[in-house]
């Protein structure tokens, strides 16, 4: 039998994914985050000449940026813009109105408004299949969008993360119990 003949064999499918924000005290609905990038990482390289020739080693391990985007919507309870700058007061961050303000962003408040950021994989059934789990998160920027009379697209809010690093937990299909969680330790 020929690999893609295989009726067991089940590729994931980019469109098949939630998203969990939801931080000490303000959440992103799930089904606002339209789009995600997946955790990926850079491993930098040292070199060693030893007369005419070069080795390398491998060095440090550096987390690429995650870029999610949400649909601004006009509702109080789910208004993507009005949750990101929550989420940027209760990091810590004040407007200097008046004399005196002097509070600023810190990282454990910056995760705290974030919360555990995961990204859940699903298959045709809508169970989980994968979750990335980023640790440390915090919201590096946030676009929120361009007003254009000759558009009729949705207003987005696209938000970048910068976190410490991520692991990744592979399900047997149920959803329950991990099959491998990677670097979770």
């Amino acid at each position: 039998m020929t690999f893609w003949q295989d009726p067991q064999l089940e590729p994931k499918r980019a469109y098949r994914f939630t998203m969990s924000v939801a931080g000490s005290k303000t959440v992103i609905p799930q089904f606002l985050i339209t789009k995600v990038s997946k955790p990926g990482f850079d491993i930098s390289e040292s070199e060693h000449k030893y007369l005419n020739h070069t080795f390398y080693y491998p060095g440090r391990v550096t987390w690429s940026e995650v870029n999610f985007t949400i649909v601004d919507v006009i509702d109080h309870s789910s208004n993507g813009a009005q949750a990101v700058m929550k989420m940027l007061d209760e990091a810590g961050y004040r407007i200097p109105v008046a004399e005196g303000v002097t509070q600023s962003m810190s990282k454990a408040n910056s995760i705290n408004a974030l919360g555990t950021i995961t990204i859940h994989q699903l298959n045709a059934a809508g169970t989980i299949v994968e979750d990335w789990v980023l640790k440390n998160a915090w919201i590096k920027s946030a676009k929120f969008g361009e007003l254009d009379y000759g558009s009729e697209e949705m207003q987005n809010v696209e938000i970048t993360l910068k976190y410490d690093n991520a692991y990744i937990n592979v399900y047997q299909g149920d959803g329950k119990e991990p099959k491998n969680a990677a670097g979770a330790n």
